[in-house]
């Protein structure tokens, strides 16, 4: 077993021994011998691609299995304590008091017909004997640790009134508010600014240690548990195939498949170009014989073929599932930039003058002035609330109340989408931040992408089946994706399907709004190179709104930073962050996770 820590045995909160999760029906596994332990007080960061069985492992320790797959063999223990053997009852009594849960998507979670106030204080009291008084210490202080604002005001918010940021933050207050056990972290920091998720990182550090809380950090963003984790388990097609200390295993990665998903990772310096890698993961049910990533390894060789590779010790609590570790090693992780031809910046395409927003009687946009060119990225960065989506929306034509002008071509563009002609409606496309809400649970894939086609490109049933599987393989997707429905994919899987439907109008702009939040590395690699290529065939032009600043040092041409609702610094991406002018621009680069701060940890 990967001896994921050193600690004695009365210290571990959680430990899975020998896990198996299959699909009913076919017996084939979703994941298959996993081995963890967790100590108290201790973070351990589970990475992988999206569908490497991340988020199936983390909710087994909560007792739940989705919609057609089982437990088949194996153990699960909380403080000692098998969950096997808990009814129904026991269960739900365990879920939030002992071991809780940080979903990746905050607004499905929350309760849309509830105060946030009340939501916190039906959890508290759901689990303790804590008298009133009590109850509102505790949600004041909960809110506090997680930088929200600890007053009445903000209880008496509903969800729909936060910013997806804070939406995450109230989660994250509502998982710990009751001091469990063992958390469970699924991509918590997805939806948060790198200001913010310094902040939440950093609570969620302290009040493990303090309150000695184990938590398993489900995530795809390696810079983030690298600053973060004590252990890192790394998992592919549905097993572990390395584990061990996160310095040692950032620092010298010994299987293949952890030193390219490192490879991936958007370099904040720009020394290096992110590659990704190439081919998918195989799913449950046809999955390889021998080594799962043999087919995407070069390192591959008739033994890797054959069987699936032991697991090997290659140092103090250090386990490596790979036939040719003493190889891998010996292989760089850090590539050369890229040699490609730089793109040039046309004529604008898109013209903001002296825009403000406002959302009711609150004043969301002040003045801002903005070009985005022909050819051109132009990345979008601020804080939870800077007002950010805010401008992308009223790009888009879904956000009607503002003054100002917004030219698209030179034409004035109305304010609305329903305003729009077809075509303007076609030229300017949208990808939201979240692919759970964004694509209708009741369409395939393929009927989601083939309405978008229907509207702007009239044609026969055969083409547009046609033109719904090229979509799909633009954006690393199989084309048997277009017969499954949204709840048959993973976080990730979503969210490239919502790109394919964009990207289905060929339009002339496309407002990016955190796309690749919900992607692991490897796709948001493929992603990064897939909009290089568009802008460099369609003249496309991109806006791309995220917190990752490592990221906009790949794909941006242009960069700029707003905060409370301005633009305070706008210019190259080499310039601004060499020599940022604005202090704001300077806290946001200083908060940046890299993931050299394990080598030093």
């Amino acid at each position: 077993m990967p001896q994921i820590s050193e600690s004695t045995p009365s210290a571990i909160s959680a430990e899975i021994s020998d896990l198996r999760i299959e699909l009913v029906g076919s017996g084939a596994d979703v994941v298959d011998e996993i081995r963890l332990r967790v100590a108290a007080g201790e973070v351990l960061g589970l990475v992988g691609e999206s569908g490497s069985g991340k988020t199936t492992v983390g909710m087994a320790l909560l007792g739940y299995c989705r919609p057609g797959g089982r437990v088949a063999a194996g153990e699960i223990q909380i403080g000692g304590q098998s969950i096997a053997a808990l009814s129904d009852a026991e269960l739900r009594g365990l879920r939030g008091r002992v071991v809780s849960y940080v979903p990746q998507d905050p607004g499905t979670a929350l309760n849309p017909a509830l105060r946030i106030g009340r939501q916190l204080r039906e959890t508290l009291a759901a689990h303790t004997e804590a008298s009133d008084d009590e109850i509102d210490r505790r949600v004041l202080e909960s809110l506090a640790e997680v930088a929200l604002p600890a007053d009445q005001a903000f209880l008496r918010r509903y969800p729909h009134q936060l910013s997806g940021g804070q939406q995450q933050r109230v989660a994250i207050a509502m998982a710990f508010v009751c001091r469990p056990r063992v958390i469970v972290c699924d991509e918590p920091t997805t939806g948060l600014d790198v200001t913010t998720q310094a902040t939440v990182l950093a609570t969620l550090r302290d009040l493990c240690r303090r309150h000695a809380v184990a938590a398993v950090y489900v995530s795809h963003d390696l810079a983030v548990v690298a600053e973060l984790a004590d252990h890192v388990a790394v998992m592919y097609a549905g097993r572990i195939v390395e584990a061990g200390p996160a310095r040692e295993l950032f620092a010298a990665p010994r299987h293949p498949y952890s030193r390219r998903l490192l490879r991936a990772v958007p370099d904040l310096e720009g020394k290096r170009a992110v590659v990704g890698i190439e081919g998918r993961a195989p799913l449950p049910g046809a999955r390889p014989e021998g080594c799962f990533f043999a087919p995407r390894c070069s390192l591959a060789r008739d033994d890797c073929r054959a069987a699936f590779p032991p697991e090997s010790a290659v140092g103090e609590g250090h386990m490596v599932r790979c036939y040719h570790a003493a190889e891998a090693l010996a292989e760089p992780i850090a590539a050369a930039p890229g040699a490609g031809a730089e793109l040039s910046a046309g004529a604008p395409v898109l013209s903001i003058a002296g825009l403000d927003a406002h959302h009711g009687s609150r004043h969301t946009l002040f003045d801002v002035d903005l070009a985005l060119h022909r050819n051109e990225c132009l990345a979008l960065v601020g804080e939870s609330g800077s007002g950010k989506t805010t401008l992308a929306r009223c790009i888009a034509g879904l956000h009607g109340e503002r003054t100002g002008s917004l030219q698209l071509d030179g034409e004035e563009l109305a304010r609305t989408a329903g305003s729009r002609s077809r075509e303007v409606r076609r030229q300017i496309q949208y990808v939201f931040q979240n692919p759970y809400a964004s694509l209708n649970p009741r369409r395939t894939v393929g009927q989601t992408i083939a309405r978008q086609l229907e509207l702007f490109f009239p044609g026969d049933r055969r083409e547009r089946s046609r033109r719904v599987a090229d979509c799909l393989e633009r954006v690393a997707l199989d084309a048997t994706a277009a017969n499954r429905f949204p709840d048959q994919l993973s976080g990730g899987e979503r969210q490239r399907v919502a790109i394919a439907r964009a990207l289905a109008a060929e339009p002339s702009v496309l407002v990016c709004d955190e796309v690749t939040s919900a992607l692991d590395v490897s796709v948001q690699a493929a992603i990064v190179d897939l909009l290089r290529e568009l802008r460099a065939e369609m003249g496309l032009s991109v806006l791309f709104v995220t917190h990752n600043l490592a990221l906009i040092r790949t794909i941006a041409d242009r960069v700029a930073v707003m905060t409370g609702g301005r633009i305070v610094e706008v210019g190259p991406v080499g310039a601004v962050f060499a020599a940022p002018e604005a202090q704001y621009t300077r806290e946001l680069l200083a908060n940046t996770p890299r993931v050299e701060v394990a080598h030093a940890r």
